[in-house]
C-alpha cells in the first residue's frame, strides 16, 4: 500500500480532532447537567472552588475542566492554575437566554447514540423509525437546541419578514403551529401576540403532553394531537412549521390541507434548516451537522410514514418551493435567514 503522506497526515490530524470532539461531547453533557458551565462562568476557579459551587469531587472536575480547556471551551491560566469563561464562551456554554447557546445541541447525542442499534438496523432493512421510537433524549434536545434561535428571531425578525403578518397578529389572528414538538415556537407567539388565537398540532403525543404542562397559563393557546395532512380547523390567518416539513413522509399532502385550511388571503411560513440546493453548497460546518442530523432522525422518521418521501434536512429552498408549489401554493420566497435556517413565505 503506497500512501500519500501529504494527504494522510492532514486526514490523521482531521480525525484525532474528530475523535476528541466525540469524546468530549459526552463530557459537555455531563457539565450541562452539573451546572458546570454555569458555575463557572460566574468567574475564574480552581477546580476545588468549582468542584465545592456544585456539589461534585474536585478531581473529577479537574479533569472535566482540562478537557475543557483543550478543546477550547473554557479558559486556562497557568499563572494562577484557574480557570474560567469568556463572555463568548459562556453566550455558548452557560446562558440559555444567549441566542448562541447551544449546549441543547450536545443533549440530542445521548438519543442519538442510545438509538445507533436501531438505526444500524434500518439501514439495512430500509425500515423508517419512528419519531415516538426515538430516546426521549431526543425530543428534549430538539427543543433546547431549537429554542435559542427561536427566542432570538421568530418574533422580532422572522414573522415581520412575512408580508402584512403582524398586522394581523396584533389585531388578533387565528394560527396554526403545525408540527409543533413541545411548542415553545408555539408559546412565543402566543406570549407576543395575546390578541390572537394559537393552536399548536403535533401527531407525538407525548410532546404534545408536555406542551400543554409548560402553556404557561396562556388562554390564547391550545395543543392538539394530530397530523399535519388533516388537522381540524380552517380560516386560519398562518400556519407555521417549524423544521418539520422536511421530516414529513408525505410533505405535499401536509402543505395541500394547510392550503384548504388557510384564509384567501393567509400566510404559511416555514422555517427549514439553512442549506443551499446542491450537495457541494452544504459542504460545510452547518450542513455537515445537519446532515448527520438527517441521517439520524430526519430521513428514519419521514421513511417510518406513510408515503415515506424523505426530503432530508438539507433539501434546500428550491426543492421546499417545488413541494409548496405542488400542494397548491402560486407564490413561494424566502423572506430571511440566520446560520441555521430559512425562513420560507407561501401564499395562496
Amino acid at each position: 500500500m503506497n500512501l500519500d503522506m501529504n494527504k494522510l497526515e492532514p486526514l490523521l490530524g482531521t480525525v484525532v480532532n474528530e475523535l476528541g470532539a466525540a469524546s468530549n461531547a459526552a463530557l459537555v453533557i455531563i457539565g450541562d447537567k452539573l451546572g458546570l458551565f454555569r458555575a463557572l462562568s460566574a468567574g475564574a476557579m480552581r477546580p476545588a472552588e468549582l468542584a465545592e459551587k456544585t456539589g461534585t469531587r474536585e478531581r473529577y472536575v479537574r479533569e472535566w475542566l482540562s478537557a475543557q480547556a483543550a478543546s477550547g471551551f473554557v479558559s486556562y491560566d497557568a499563572g494562577h492554575g484557574t480557570f474560567s469563561m469568556s463572555p463568548e464562551q459562556a453566550a455558548v456554554f452557560a446562558d440559555e437566554e444567549s441566542p448562541v447557546y447551544v449546549t441543547g445541541g450536545f443533549s440530542l447525542l445521548s438519543g442519538i447514540y442510545a438509538d445507533e442499534p436501531k438505526l444500524t438496523e434500518a439501514f439495512k432493512t430500509g425500515k423508517g423509525l419512528g419519531w415516538g421510537d426515538h430516546s426521549t433524549c431526543v425530543f428534549c434536545g430538539v427543543e433546547r437546541f431549537y429554542k435559542p434561535g427561536y427566542k432570538a428571531h421568530l418574533v422580532v425578525e422572522w414573522l415581520p419578514s412575512l408580508d402584512g403578518v403582524v398586522d394581523k397578529l396584533k389585531r388578533g389572528a387565528k394560527v396554526a403551529d403545525v408540527g409543533c414538538g413541545h411548542g415553545a415556537s408555539t408559546v412565543l407567539m402566543a406570549q407576543a401576540f395575546p390578541n390572537s388565537e394559537f393552536v399548536g398540532i403535533d401527531f407525538h403525543e407525548a410532546s404534545i403532553s408536555h406542551a400543554r404542562q409548560h402553556a404557561d397559563g396562556l388562554d390564547n393557546i391550545r395543543f392538539e394531537v394530530a397530523r399535519a395532512q388533516d388537522y381540524e380547523g380552517s380560516g386560519y390567518d398562518l400556519v407555521t412549521m417549524f423544521d418539520a416539513l422536511h421530516d414529513m413522509g408525505d410533505p405535499a399532502g401536509a402543505v395541500a390541507h394547510i392550503r384548504k385550511t388557510l384564509k384567501p388571503d393567509g400566510s404559511l411560513m416555514l422555517v427549514e434548516p439553512a442549506a443551499g440546493d446542491s450537495l457541494a453548497e452544504n459542504l460545510n460546518p452547518v450542513g455537515r451537522v445537519y446532515y448527520a442530523g438527517s441521517t439520524h432522525i430526519c430521513v428514519p422518521t419521514a421513511l417510518n410514514q406513510e408515503i415515506g418521501l424523505a426530503l432530508g434536512a438539507q433539501a434546500g429552498a428550491k426543492c421546499i418551493g417545488n413541494v409548496v408549489r405542488d400542494g397548491g401554493f402560486s407564490r413561494f420566497r424566502k423572506a430571511a435567514a440566520t446560520s441555521f435556517n430559512m425562513i420560507l413565505e407561501a401564499r395562496p
